[in-house]
């Protein structure tokens, strides 16, 4: 383990001395460099105190051989904290040396469809959308609407948008799923409770140097967008739909009234779709990995229940349960997220 944390120390200080010296001009290069440096600092800030608090733990314990009552008393408190708090570094050193999810930093698409439930499923992805867009809000990341197709009651059937920020994908990878909410519809007064679902899946975004796409393998026509019960949005054919003809993937895109914008976000989805998918086919090829994660980013798990006569979310992956509803879907939604990160690092400590 020792050698081990040398070796980030020294990758760090070489990257530190790199960096000041001026000499490095490729921008590329600089960015690189820059971003291994943010990975590594709070790593090395880690060893650094964990060898301060070792140097201190060695020199209050040569105290408690002083007959200086006063001060072996005082000696032995501190040895305590020191104790305690080394054990806090430990822990986290163990956690922040994992291995690292590739798309960690990642900013992301995020798809959610209404499933079960006609328009009451369409309302409930409506505040899905509003709880991540709050979410994402509070995190000063930046949210940008790729495609959406609402219902005439303000729901949705599907929204599809981007999030643009600092470690996006780290912070809502766990989302991707089946999500429940129990409630009396807002489109009935019958006072019946009733189940239904909506689904989400968040997605690395792509960069061009990842996935490649041959034009070949393009088809893609153009309509004119429509909104609630076919009412126009436009006059001009703006709408685009793209299909990956090797798989049939297909993609599309309508909210723009510009054509080249539109294509631009349907290809932008469609890149981080392949890429998923290829990241997915990698995982399986490499067998258990994914079990040693808090669920599979799988569509079709029920990760989530929102139970608003107990006003009570229980996420099923982890038999975990949070009151305050209506605080979650306005974007509070660190301590599900926090807890869900926390029992992915478990697995991942004990699989280690």
């Amino acid at each position: 383990m020792q050698e081990r944390l040398d070796k980030i120390k020294k990758e760090y200080e070489e990257i530190t001395n790199q960096l000041n010296s001026g000499k490095i001009l490729d921008s590329t290069k600089l960015t690189e460099l820059s971003k291994r440096q943010a990975e590594l600092r709070d790593v090395v800030d880690l060893i650094n105190r964990l060898e301060e608090v070792n140097k201190q733990i060695k020199e209050n314990e040569e105290i408690l051989k002083e007959q200086d009552n006063e001060l072996v008393a005082i000696a032995q408190e501190e040895l305590d904290n020191l104790k305690t708090e080394k054990i806090k570094l430990n822990k986290n050193l163990e956690v922040s040396l994992l291995p690292k999810d590739v798309n960690d930093s990642k900013n992301v698409i995020v798809e959610i469809r209404a499933g079960a439930g006609g328009d009451e499923a369409a309302l409930f992805a409506a505040n899905l959308f509003r709880m991540y867009s709050k979410y994402a809000e509070s995190k000063r990341w930046k949210i940008e609407i790729m495609n959406s197709n609402r219902t005439g009651i303000g729901g949705f059937k599907e929204i599809i948008f981007s999030v643009k920020g600092n470690n996006v994908y780290k912070n809502l990878k766990y989302e991707s799923g089946v999500h429940r909410v129990q409630r009396v519809p807002e489109t009935e007064k019958s006072g019946r409770i009733h189940t239904s679902t909506a689904t989400v899946a968040v997605l690395p975004e792509a960069e061009d140097v990842e996935i490649s796409i041959d034009p070949g393998d393009l088809k893609i026509d153009t309509f004119r967008s429509s909104g609630p019960g076919g009412q126009s949005v436009n006059t001009t054919d703006s709408a685009i739909r793209i299909t990956y003809l090797p798989t049939n993937l297909v993609v599309t895109c309508q909210d723009e009234k510009s054509q080249h914008k539109n294509k631009a976000k349907a290809l932008k989805i469609l890149k981080s779709r392949i890429l998923f998918q290829k990241q997915e086919e990698d995982n399986k090829k490499r067998g258990d990995e994914r079990k040693m994660q808090v669920g599979t980013g799988d569509r079709s798990e029920k990760i989530r229940t929102y139970n608003f006569p107990q006003d009570r979310i229980t996420d099923h992956r982890i038999k975990f349960s949070v009151k305050n509803l209506p605080g979650v879907l306005s974007g509070k939604l660190g301590v599900l997220l926090g807890k869900l990160e926390e029992e992915d690092q478990k697995l991942k400590l004990k699989s280690s």
